[in-house]
């Protein structure tokens, strides 16, 4: 007798540590579980290691969506003494060996000892398209290139009964945008993309903030639209903002989108948008 596939169950890991809130994903098949992304500090990714190990089943491979390292940071602690596929796009992976010593430098000061001395990276690439199958599921990736970060991509879930997207930080939900990448005008060119290539899907799960539909598309959309805004203003064609107007530029956008959390990334955003604004008159 063909044992019966059960409808995946998709577990939502929200790192709340260090005021950082990442989202990582457990999807549990019938059989195995499947990981998207991971988590930025050592404590976070104890936390999704001890989630996914209370699900009793092997893992089967991780799928990252892009190149920041609150997304693949926790890989080590998640895969420890496993040997899986880590799964990426040739972009992607590019992007997290070419940039990751740059991060360490960046942020491992501001973590201590929460910043993991080892992190993992991607050792298995598929290009845009293609896709990789378990217990009745098929996940397929599709790039997306220069958005929130370097190289953006999402994952397509098909299979038990349900079409969901893993599409990374194409959406902060209620949080707000890391622009210092400063590729605002391609972010917003792939948030169109998307809200016409997800249509119809029962599922959207972002990398930071709550899952729903095409209305966290259109919250992104409308939110990065007010920022390059605001900024313009501000900046009037200067590369930078002063402190007194990142201060201004805070308030105004909390004002406008009220509960929103993380200000640091606001703040840290001003000057690569002001400047990606310059240069593009």
């Amino acid at each position: 007798m063909t044992k019966q596939k059960l409808a995946p169950t998709i577990h939502t890991f929200k790192s709340a540590e260090a005021g950082i809130m990442v989202n990582g994903y457990l999807i549990e098949t019938s059989d195995h579980i499947v990981a998207v992304d991971s988590a930025l500090i050592e404590s976070a990714a104890r936390e999704l290691r001890k989630q996914f190990d209370s699900l009793g089943k092997p893992l089967a491979f991780v799928l990252i969506t892009h190149g920041h390292p609150d997304h693949y940071n926790g890989l080590t602690q998640l895969t420890a003494g496993m040997n899986v596929d880590i799964i990426s796009t040739p972009e992607t992976d590019r992007v997290i060996r070419e940039s990751d010593l740059v991060k360490e430098k960046q942020w491992s000061a501001v973590f201590g000892e929460e910043w993991p001395k080892k992190r993992t990276f991607p050792n298995r690439t598929l290009k845009d398209g293609e896709s990789v199958s378990i217990d009745g599921l098929t996940f397929t990736v599709h790039h997306l290139g220069l958005g929130e970060s370097n190289s953006d991509s999402y994952w397509v879930m098909d299979g038990g009964g349900k079409r969901v997207a893993f599409i990374g930080d194409v959406v902060l939900n209620r949080v707000h945008a890391y622009g210092s990448d400063a590729h605002t005008f391609e972010w917003l060119r792939n948030l169109d993309r998307l809200i016409t290539e997800l249509q119809g899907f029962d599922r959207i799960y972002p990398g930071h903030g709550d899952s729903g539909g095409i209305e966290l598309l259109e919250w992104q959309k409308s939110y990065l639209q007010e920022l390059r805004g605001t900024i313009n203003n501000l900046a009037k064609g200067r590369p930078e903002l002063s402190e007194d107007e990142k201060a201004e530029l805070v308030d105004h956008m909390n004002g406008k989108f009220p509960n929103t959390k993380l200000d640091f990334l606001l703040i840290n955003s001003a000057d690569p948008v002001a400047k990606e604004l310059a240069r593009n008159g």
